[in-house]
């Protein structure tokens, strides 16, 4: 959509979410939000009430971004191995396509606030959510490492981290990697290593 189609609340936000990304939220004025939408300064207290009412609205649409992409997934009929697979391959296609998206989340996530810690307390709901979808499509819980039934609490935190470590660590990952880290082919290749290491562990006991 052209900039010129926005309202003046969604050029704001957008503008938000571009210098978030980049500068962080700390080092970012509402001043020069305005400026980069090309807005009165004031409009971001009419619109957003404060600096913090504008985070949370760029939170939420970056949370409804990523809802909407996993929301549209066709999990009727599908295996555990198929849903997994279309999840990969959706956070995958995200993150890969959006550098924007990825710096945002990088910057807010690693700020140690309040808003950083309840921002990863949302995604934490939303892996909580696709797993119980995993668990209804395989007819499985995650294993432990006996063969035993996984430990609930942690199966939500190491699936995050599967997928946003690359994305928090992409600085200090790109220099030891060959390839671009969020090109499609090593993204593909990514999400696949994901799914065997989900679904057989990396010393499974069949060995694949």
């Amino acid at each position: 959509m052209d900039r010129a189609d926005l309202t003046g609340r969604a050029r704001l936000r957008e503008a938000a979410l571009v210098l978030f990304a980049e500068r962080g939220f700390e080092a970012t004025s509402t001043r020069a939000v305005a400026a980069a939408a090309g807005l009165s300064p004031a409009l971001v207290t009419r619109h957003f009430g404060s600096k913090q009412g504008l985070r949370a609205a760029v939170d939420e649409y970056v949370l409804g971004r990523i809802g909407e992409a996993l929301g549209g997934l066709d999990a009727d009929g599908a295996d555990g191995g198929a849903l997994m697979a279309s999840l990969g391959e959706v956070s995958a296609r995200l993150f890969g396509a959006d550098p924007v998206l990825r710096g945002y989340l990088r910057q807010a996530l690693l700020e140690d606030s309040e808003a950083s810690a309840a921002l990863f307390g949302r995604l934490l709901s939303g892996a909580r959510g696709e797993l119980e979808r995993l668990r209804e499509a395989s007819g499985k819980s995650p294993q432990g490492a006996d063969g035993g039934r996984g430990d609930e609490e942690w199966a939500p935190f190491q699936m995050l981290c599967l997928v946003l470590g690359p994305l928090l660590l992409e600085r200090v990952m790109q220099p030891n990697l060959s390839a671009p880290m969020f090109a499609p082919e090593v993204l593909a290749r990514r999400s696949a290593a994901n799914q065997q290491l989900m679904r057989h562990g990396l010393f499974g006991p069949d060995g694949t």
